[in-house]
Formats: C-alpha cells, structure tokens, sequence
C-alpha cells in the first residue's frame, strides 16, 4: 500500500512532481530543439562572425564621409588666394562745383596677393596629415568593433559551456533525488534527507533555466553584429582551442600608433604653416585710370608688403613646435604602453591555457572519480547525503572554473588580437567591397 505524505513533505513530494513534470515539458523538448538548430545551423567560427560583421558595419559610411571630407580639405588647402578687383573714384564735384565730367577720377585695379614663404605647401601639407588621422581613427574604431564581436562571441561559447553544466547537474540532482526517495520509502533515510533532495533538484532547474536564458542572450547580443538572426551554431571545440593568439605584420598591426604618428605629423605640419606665416605676402596691384575732361586713360601699378617690425609670428611658431614635443612623447608613451600590454596578455594566455589544461587533465579525473566513489559508498550507507552533495558541487564546480579560465583566456586573446591588429585583413576586404 502506498503512502502519502502530509505536511512539508508532502508538499515536497508534490514539488518533486510538479519539477517533474515541468522538466519533461519544458527542458527536454528544448534540449531536443537546440540539438536540432545545432545540427541544422551553419557552425559560426570566429572568423565567419568578424566577416559578418565587418561586413555590415555602420560606422562605414561615417567614416567613408570623414574620409572624403579629409580630401576636400586637401584640395582647400591647395587653393590660392582670389584676386580683388577694385574701383576708386575721386575728385567728385562738390555743389556748385561744376560738372561731374570736369575734374572727376575713376580707377579700376586688379590686386592679387602672392603667398611667399611656401604657405600653400605648409597648407596642404597640414591637410594631409589632418586627413590622415582620420583614416588611422577610423581605422582603430573598426578594430574596436571587431574586438566587441571577438568578446560577444567568447561570451556566447562560455554560456553555451555553462549551459551544459547546468544540465550535467540537473541530471545529477535528479538521479539523486530518485536514490534518495527510494531510501526514504524504505526508511533507510530520514524525511528529511528527501527533502534537501527535492531543494537540490528545484535549485538545479532554476540554474539550468537561467543558464538557458543568457546562452540565448549571449547569442542574441552576437548576432545583433549583423542580421540580429541567431541562425548558427557554436563548436565547443573553438572554445577549449587555447593555441596562441594570431599576430599579424604591417601598417595595421600598429593602427593606434598611427594616429599618434599622424598626430606628429600634423604638429610639424603646424610649424612650417607658422614658420611660413612669419613671412609677409606681398600684395601687387594694376589698373587703369581714367581722366573724364580729356577721355585720357592711364595705366596704373601698385604694390604692398607689411613690415615684419613687430609681430614676426614667433609666439605661433614655438608653440608649434612645443605641441610637436608634447605628440613625440604621447607616441613614446603609447608605444610603451601598448608593447607591455602585449607582453602581460602573451604570458596571461600561456598561464590560462596551462591552467585549463591541467584542470582538464589531472583536476577533473579526479573529482569525477571521487563523485563516483563517494555515490557508490552512499548506496551501501557509507557516506552521508552532505557527503554526495559535496563531491558533486566540487566536481561542478572545477568544471566552472575550467569554463571561467577560458572564458578569460578567449577575453584576453581579442585584446592580443585588437593590439596586434590580427583581423586587418578582414578591415581592408570591407573597404573594398561595393
């Protein structure tokens, strides 16, 4: 005959039942459905999802219109100066003075400044420079992007690891749960013991659905890089890839010190502007005069040049060239900066994929066997139920710390790559598409 259980562990016992069968309603068929979208999906690497998004990136228009007003600025500076066209009249007639054709003056001149001390190179030169930063910026702002993607997808590979744990200990929870039931009916085990079970194996549905709930966010948050449609899948075995991260040579590899070069290049370009300034642009003028009582015309030339006695523009120049100090030494720093980084990440990645490695290879064996040892004792009355439950969170827990170091070691690897510049390529195949 069978019992029923009143009080709290009959209401246990009807959350064992309702877990039960919300588990069979809601976890398996998604596990069945993610199974199949995996199998059906198109596998997403790393390098499919930087090329998706290096592809629809929208900052490219932006950065196409910078560019384009970099050349327009170019071909400005190139310009010379307009020339005047100047009209003087004088000896007008006063009242009473007689006619406007007796003694009356007009004089039509044509002036044009001539820029001496090489100011329109200065100005073009300054230009260029200008429009090179912003094409190192622009540069650096699409290397930002696809670290943002590398991080997202890392992200979306560990939750998926993360999911999986949380299944592994649902599982656990509820091949538990059933040994410990079976002893508690035949009184083997207190009342009690099946209630911790039955709190173990509720605690262990609501991590997995959670863990569900970001393995679907993370993907979401990646494929919003794109289309916003999560239709792939992720191998876990790019997640547990710990090989060393790629570097690549060239311009690109160094994108953040070229705007800092660029920027040096400016400040140089800003002195030979001020140092061209510093010299006077002299004016010439001609023009012909008209003399309206005899209908003579006369031919006239003119010319002017200010005197460089007070202001020589050398307060512009120093400054100039203090600025050009101040962009030698930003450059000095970024460098020294961006080199150490490099070298911290290097040593991080090694010491990361040493320690998941070892987890892999010598904590993880041993933890498992201990589960299977201290469950088998359990069943012969050997251990205690705080004993299982111990072995498991251990055993679970070394498994989340492996998910954690790679997570981190992926997290690392994008930053080595973005310092390195080791997707360039992926920025220079999006500049030449239409």
């Amino acid at each position: 005959m069978k019992k029923h259980m009143t009080g709290p562990a009959g209401s246990w016992a009807r959350l064992a039942v309702v877990s039960t069968l919300a588990l069979s309603l809601a976890v398996i068929p998604p596990t069945v459905v993610v199974a199949q979208d995996r199998a059906a999906a198109v596998p997403l690497s790393l390098a499919e999802a930087l090329s998706r998004s290096a592809a629809v990136d929208p900052a490219r228009a932006g950065s196409e219109a910078r560019v384009r007003a970099g050349e327009a600025g170019v071909r400005q500076a190139d310009v010379r100066p307009n020339p005047t066209l100047g009209l003087t009249v004088e000896n007008l007639p006063t009242i009473g003075g007689g006619g406007i054709a007796d003694r009356t003056e007009a004089t039509l001149t044509y002036e044009q400044r001539l820029e001496r001390g090489g100011d329109r190179p200065a100005r073009v030169s300054l230009a260029q420079a200008e429009a090179r930063v912003v094409q190192a910026e622009a540069a650096v702002r699409r290397l930002d992007r696809l670290e943002a993607v590398q991080r997202a997808w890392a992200d979306a590979l560990a939750a998926q690891a993360e999911l999986e744990i949380a299944a592994e200990r649902l599982q656990l929870a509820e091949r538990f749960q059933a040994e410990v039931q079976r002893r508690v009916d035949v009184a083997r085990d207190p009342l009690f013991a099946g209630a911790r079970a039955e709190a173990e194996l509720a605690q262990a549905q609501i991590d997995f659905d959670q863990a569900e709930i970001q393995a679907r966010l993370t993907r979401a948050i990646l494929s919003r890089f794109w289309s916003g449609v999560s239709d792939f899948s992720l191998d876990p075995a790019d997640f547990v890839d710990t090989s060393a991260a790629r570097v690549t040579a060239g311009d690109v590899a160094e994108a953040d010190l070229i705007v800092f070069t660029a920027q040096r290049e400016i400040a140089d370009a800003r002195v030979r502007v001020e140092q061209a300034r510093a010299t006077p642009d002299a004016t010439v003028s001609v023009g012909v005069r008209s003399l309206w009582d005899d209908g003579a015309v006369g031919l006239v030339v003119g010319g002017s040049i200010p005197l460089g006695r007070y202001d020589r523009n050398q307060g512009a120049i120093d400054r100039a060239r203090a600025e050009g100090l101040a962009a030698d030494s930003d450059l000095a720093v970024a460098r020294q900066e961006r080199e150490r980084e490099i070298a911290r990440l290097q040593v991080q990645l090694a010491s990361r994929a040493l320690e998941a490695r070892r987890i892999q290879e010598e904590t993880l064996p041993q933890a498992e066997r201990a589960v299977v040892l201290v469950r088998e004792g359990f069943n012969r009355g050997g251990f205690t139920y705080n004993d299982v439950i111990s072995a498991q969170r251990a055993l679970l827990e070394t498994r989340a710390r492996r998910v954690a170091v790679l997570k981190q070691f992926h997290i690392d690897r994008a930053r080595l790559d973005r310092l390195t510049g080791a997707h360039g390529d992926l920025l220079i195949a999006s500049e030449i598409q239409p």
